[in-house]
């Protein structure tokens, strides 16, 4: 009983692992070895026999086993012995020991020893030394090979990692921006509404209504999920009416749609960015206040336009360029597109300002 619960304990031997020992890169590397030194050592043979290619590919495959059992076994090392050295010394050891097999046993039955016969032995050495020089080089290379490798690996692994923390980083600050900017959006309507209706005025109804459409738009996008271009002009309307609400007589807008752009994806609040860019530097501080058309448009080369063009007070009056919401709205295009989104801002004549995106549509 006491054997079977030691038995229990013991963690189970690990098995090697083939495919690694016998990997094709390594298999195809020994053959082209053992190709050559065959080809070289044959030049001090009289004639060619099948011993000495058999010999050669058989310590080849001893060493590939050697190098590779070694790689993983085992498990843990002393602290003074490293791994690649263990490998390095295994397969520069066994070379002597297998060619000396090989010619032990290929000696016939009752002949001489072949360190007795001066031509089998100066083969022996020969073949022996050649492998001692040749595998040793070729196992440093191959451990080189596999550090760079790795270390490659490692740096694409990290800049995978950078660039998702990155994405990350961008998307809780998008989100930061959406929250920090809701709360005062919503005060001044609320504000609105309590004014109008402390006033008595007909307006205060259709402006709650108006308000409530665009919650109903909005608070499912807040999250930063991903969410159609449909979706997105729906929130816009909704942002616009209420807009209108708040100031009548100063504000205009229209929404031109082509077809085929309600179920392309687009990162969240991308156009409505842009919309409220154009109201807040645009209409705002505009005496007369001024107009907001937003098209949406099927490029013919795969492309898909987003524009938005006010009639606000312009780039010069303000000293307008690409705030902190463009700029977080750049960056995100970027991520979300991999660098084939554009974002261009241009003034419009007599005033005003016109910002378009371009993005490549996405396979569904």
């Amino acid at each position: 009983m006491h054997s079977t619960a030691n038995a229990q304990l013991s963690p189970p031997m690990p098995q090697p692992d083939w495919r690694a020992l016998f990997g094709w890169r390594r298999v195809r590397t020994v053959v082209i070895i053992c190709t050559l030194l065959t080809l070289l050592l044959n030049l001090t043979y009289a004639s060619l026999t099948f011993r000495l290619p058999m010999r050669v590919f058989g310590t080849g495959l001893v060493v590939l086993l050697a190098f590779g059992l070694t790689e993983q076994w085992p498990r843990r090392l002393p602290s003074w012995l490293a791994r690649w050295a263990l490998q390095v010394a295994a397969v520069g050891l066994v070379v002597p020991v297998t060619v000396f097999l090989f010619y032990k046993l290929g000696t016939d039955a009752g002949a001489p020893e072949f360190w007795k016969e001066e031509k089998r032995l100066f083969g022996f050495m020969l073949m022996s030394l050649s492998g001692m020089l040749v595998a040793p080089w070729t196992a440093l290379t191959a451990l080189l090979r596999q550090r760079e490798a790795k270390v490659e690996e490692q740096a694409i692994d990290f800049e995978l990692e950078r660039s998702e923390m990155a994405r990350q980083a961008l998307d809780a600050r998008m989100r930061l921006l959406s929250a920090q900017a809701q709360p005062h959006f919503l005060f001044n309507t609320l504000a609105n509404v309590q004014a109008l209706v402390e006033a008595g005025s007909p307006r205060a109804p259709q402006l709650l209504q108006s308000l409530t459409s665009y919650l109903r738009a909005a608070v499912p996008r807040l999250d930063g999920s991903a969410n159609t271009l449909g979706q997105e002009l729906e929130l816009v309307r909704a942002y616009l009416e209420l807009m209108q609400m708040r100031m009548p007589d100063r504000l205009a807008f229209d929404l031109h749609v082509g077809s085929g752009v309600h179920l392309l994806r687009c990162p969240p609040m991308t156009l409505l960015t842009l919309v409220e860019n154009a109201v807040q530097h645009g209409i705002d501080p505009s005496e007369e206040g001024g107009r907001i058309d937003v098209s949406a448009e099927l490029l013919g080369d795969g492309r898909c336009r987003l524009t938005v063009t006010d009639t606000g007070v312009g780039l010069q009056a303000t000293g307008r360029g690409l705030g902190t919401g463009l700029v977080a709205l750049r960056e995100r295009l970027h991520w979300a597109y991999g660098g084939s989104a554009t974002l261009d801002l241009s003034e419009v004549e007599p005033h005003g300002v016109q910002v378009s995106i371009e993005f490549k549509i996405e396979p569904k």
